[in-house]
């Protein structure tokens, strides 16, 4: 990362080990300023043991070394935001209104597992947004290893709830309405081809398009191999990689809808490297905490200053992943309350 773009790095054991007031508020304050001017953290401190770190890893591994053939029958169904998705299946930038017609589809290939309306049996939630997870029966560690790391990101999303009511100012708990029954969906993420395979270029190269994370808050989990690329506020794209033992923490578009961008849903993308024609193998997992699907998002109090206008207007947790998820995996072009995202992509420095 170049002096002049830089992700801090916030300790959060404050918040989890029992802090004095003082050392809360300072933590809080580094997130608001963090949230302001970059929408990305890495975030220490956080109590994940080593042992959830390496099974995710595990887990991922030995999911993407299957054959193709295997794993594409863990494909969910159409609209169903769970299991695998082949390399070239998905498109993010579309998620966002940015169609490139000389853009292949994105190379990635990803896992998806979430919560399932048997965890929110209080709730009485819609099952078909709270989708049964597809377990894939190679491995018999498999699920008790990814069922770990999300137990784990889980409680650090919920803490980063906590931080945000103090950084934003608002009475304790107030989150508490919209998140207890969120729509948590864990993406394993894998840019490696098999061994030996080469890649045949009939367009421009991406990894992940750029896009933006659609719930509250998201986790990462991510190796060191360089990919993730961040945009500045001035048009240029950043390597970013996580410090060790850092999960990487950046705001989605329902908090920059909360804040009226106060905070930043800061657009993201991966390029894998593409060594003599072929990719080096980088792996992520992206925790998001989306917040509950029947959840109405309008502009928090405070957050709209004396002359200023609201930004959106309001709608639901349910109704703004849809949108989004149209784009990005149903490939239909998203232009719903995308335009200021989309002007600044197509306005970048590649």
């Amino acid at each position: 990362m170049s002096a002049a773009f830089h992700v801090p790095a916030i300790d959060i054991a404050p918040y989890i080990a029992g802090g004095t007031d003082a050392d809360r508020a300072d933590v809080a304050r580094q997130v608001d300023e963090a949230a302001r001017t970059v929408g990305f953290m890495q975030i220490l401190g956080h109590g994940i043991p080593l042992e959830a770190w390496a099974r995710l890893g595990r887990a991922s591994d030995r999911f993407f070394e299957l054959p193709l053939d295997v794993k594409k029958q863990y494909r969910a169904p159409d609209g169903v935001n769970r299991g695998y998705s082949p390399p070239r299946s998905e498109r993010l930038s579309l998620s966002l209104g940015v169609e490139k017609a000389e853009r292949m589809n994105d190379f990635f290939e990803a896992f998806n597992v979430g919560a399932t309306a048997a965890d929110y049996a209080h709730a009485d939630v819609d099952p078909g947004m709270y989708s049964e997870n597809i377990w894939p029966g190679e491995s018999d560690t498999f699920q008790g290893d990814v069922e770990l790391w999300m137990s784990h990101a889980r409680v650090v999303a919920r803490v980063m709830m906590r931080i945000f009511t103090d950084a934003l100012g608002l009475p304790a708990g107030y989150f508490d309405a919209y998140t207890d029954h969120s729509l948590d969906v864990l993406r394993m993420n894998n840019y490696a081809l098999p061994e030996g395979e080469r890649v045949e270029l009939d367009g421009d190269l991406i990894g992940m398009g750029e896009h933006t994370d659609f719930g509250i808050v998201t986790l990462l989990w991510a190796d060191d191999v360089k990919g993730l690329q961040v945009l500045d506020a001035d048009g240029g794209w950043h390597d970013v990689s996580p410090l060790p033992g850092a999960l990487l923490v950046n705001l989605g578009d329902l908090t920059a809808r909360w804040t009226n961008e106060r905070w930043r849903s800061t657009l993201h993308r991966v390029k894998p490297p593409v060594i003599d024609g072929r990719i080096k193998r980088r792996r992520s997992a992206a925790f998001f905490f989306d917040g509950n699907v029947d959840a109405v998002i309008t502009t928090l109090p405070g957050c709209v200053a004396e002359g200023e206008t609201e930004l959106y207007g309001p709608i639901t947790v349910g109704e703004h992943i849809e949108a989004k998820l149209n784009g990005s995996r149903g490939l239909v072009n998203n232009t719903t309350d995308t335009e200021r995202e989309a002007g600044r992509v197509l306005a970048s420095r590649s």
